[in-house]
């Protein structure tokens, strides 16, 4: 017991003592967390209760040439955030060679928290998502995971660049961009409309691109643990909480989607057969 609270409070003071660029308190949104918190209460109260209210009356708006210059802006974009890591000397020597012990004041460091900074805004405008759900009147989309998903997203990469930016989140942030390329070339394709149906059938696989990007975030993160590396451990086991979560609720939602629509169609064809 006393070794857990003894880890607690170490972890604590790595948040009070991390070594962070006040530049970043000058960037757009970073100075409080007043104007985050308010975009995410209006998005709540939008998708979960005015926007329904709003919609239901109304026919769903045809927004179909918003929906694939969005997807396509978001798939350029999610490039371009790959692209980022690579930007500096030595990307993977630093990430995993030095392992945390890189100068505070180092061209990495700088490029870190613009890298950072850019991915939480990423993380803002896909909160759009959401709203086109229910602008759409696709409510049923709106699903807890869906909005967990973006809330969560976006609230915790303000906290990481504002309280605790560290290497772990270059990797983790990378993954994430790499499948947002994917899913979001998906959706345009998806929005181009029903005679580019056919060309979706891969849309089950994007759910295991999803879970493969969490198992690898969870074998980087262990590799951090057992190295000992040098990195803010406070935000390796919050990476390790968030990535679990996310690899539970994705994997619930397989199972809800694939697999039990699966054993339903195979059940439908005994009856067929028995008939």
């Amino acid at each position: 017991m006393s070794a857990l609270m003894h880890m607690v409070v170490e972890n604590y003071n790595e948040v009070l003592e991390s070594k962070k660029d006040p530049l970043v308190d000058t960037w757009l949104f970073m100075q409080s967390p007043v104007p985050v918190v308010a975009i995410l209460v209006s998005y709540l109260y939008f998708v979960l209760k005015l926007g329904p209210q709003l919609m239901q009356k109304r026919k769903p708006f045809n927004i179909t040439n918003i929906l694939v210059v969005y997807n396509a802006y978001q798939v350029v974009f999610s490039v371009w955030l790959c692209t980022q890591p690579f930007l500096v000397d030595n990307p993977f020597q630093v990430i995993f060679k030095t392992c945390g012990t890189f100068s505070p004041k180092s061209s990495y460091t700088v490029a870190l928290a613009k890298g950072a900074w850019w991915y939480f805004f990423s993380k803002m405008v896909e909160l759009l998502d959401t709203v086109f759900f229910v602008l759409r009147k696709k409510q049923s989309q709106v699903t807890f995971l869906h909005v967990y998903h973006h809330t969560n997203t976006m609230f915790f990469s303000w906290v990481y660049l504002k309280f605790l930016p560290g290497e772990q989140g270059v990797v983790i942030g990378f993954l994430n961009s790499a499948v947002h390329v994917v899913m979001y070339f998906y959706y345009l394709v998806a929005a181009l409309g029903p005679k580019y149906q056919k060309y979706l059938w891969w849309k089950k696989y994007l759910t295991w691109i999803q879970l493969t990007q969490f198992c690898i975030m969870l074998v980087y993160l262990a590799s951090i643990i057992l190295m000992d590396c040098k990195m803010p451990k406070a935000l390796t086991f919050f990476f390790v909480t968030h990535v679990v979560i996310f690899l539970y609720l994705f994997t619930d939602f397989y199972r809800k989607a694939y697999r039990q629509k699966k054993l339903s169609v195979t059940e439908d064809n005994k009856c067929i057969k028995v008939d």
